[in-house]
């Protein structure tokens, strides 16, 4: 892998901070490989209130934090916190905000209902993210997102910060979990969604906001997808082929002898080098 090769990690999931799913397993060992290998990541997700901060030594970043994202006219702070993975010698950084982040819940309440503000939580994330690797000042040559809550990433990244220097030629990876199938999001969702450079027709999949049209926007968005479930929903993969976009079929990463890493670096190498 070229040294310079830069990735930016964007998932609703991690290990150890979440339990173990194909998603918190692959967001937690890919990056470091890639890192091992002479990559550079950097690795996000959100801080839900269920991770513990003491017990997994979070800490806030001040020179991060401070800035505001505006939803609704509503200004929401952004604090963004870290962590190290010591084993892996990686940071993680958390993306933070008491009224979207701090429940004790990922994405249902106790009563096993979908937030009714799961549509602003996914916007935050997604510019929130965006926003912090400009403070950062890094340069990804690739952006992989992971779970619906990055589903919103391709779309600022090619629309809002199309024309940032640190974003201009960025390609995109999405992988697919069926983590959101049947859900639906709040009826407003794209009217909040639009900042400058995002016009109505940019969004018209959400005009019908379910979670299988968030993530037909972000597969029209993404210059590559990856089936990262054994059972991702036919719709879905059909409609990735009508984008002409490459498909990585599915490898299984926790089978002992699984290929996943290098069929994912070899993906890579094809996004980055598609013209």
């Amino acid at each position: 892998m070229s040294k310079t090769k830069k990735i930016l990690y964007a998932s609703s999931e991690i290990l150890p901070f979440l339990p173990q799913t194909d998603m918190s397993y692959i967001s937690r060992h890919l990056p470091q490989a890639v890192q091992e290998s002479g990559g550079q990541i950097r690795l996000f997700m959100p801080k839900y209130g269920c991770i513990n901060e003491r017990r997994n030594q979070l800490h806030e970043v001040i020179r991060l934090s401070g800035m505001n994202i505006i939803i609704k006219d509503i200004d929401r702070p952004l604090i963004i916190k870290v962590a190290s993975i010591s084993t892996a010698r990686m940071q993680v950084y958390f993306i933070d905000n008491e009224d979207y982040f701090q429940r004790k819940f990922i994405y249902k309440d106790d009563n096993q209902v979908f937030f009714p503000d799961n549509d602003e939580r996914g916007i935050f994330f997604a510019r929130g993210v965006l926003e912090t690797v400009k403070k950062l000042r890094w340069k990804p040559s690739l952006v992989h997102c992971h779970g619906w809550l990055s589903h919103l990433l391709p779309l600022y990244l090619k629309k809002a910060y199309r024309n940032d220097p640190l974003f201009t030629n960025a390609r995109v990876v999405v992988s697919l979990y069926n983590d959101l199938t049947t859900e639906s999001f709040n009826e407003n969702m794209r009217s909040k969604i639009i900042v400058p450079g995002i016009e109505t027709k940019d969004v018209e999949l959400l005009e019908e906001p379910t979670a299988m049209n968030l993530t037909k926007m972000a597969l029209r968005y993404a210059d590559g997808v990856i089936l990262a479930n054994r059972s991702v929903d036919d719709s879905l993969i059909e409609y990735a082929k009508s984008r002409k976009i490459p498909i990585l079929p599915f490898v299984d990463p926790q089978d002992p002898e699984s290929t996943y890493i290098s069929d994912y670096n070899r993906f890579y190498d094809q996004i980055l080098e598609t013209k």
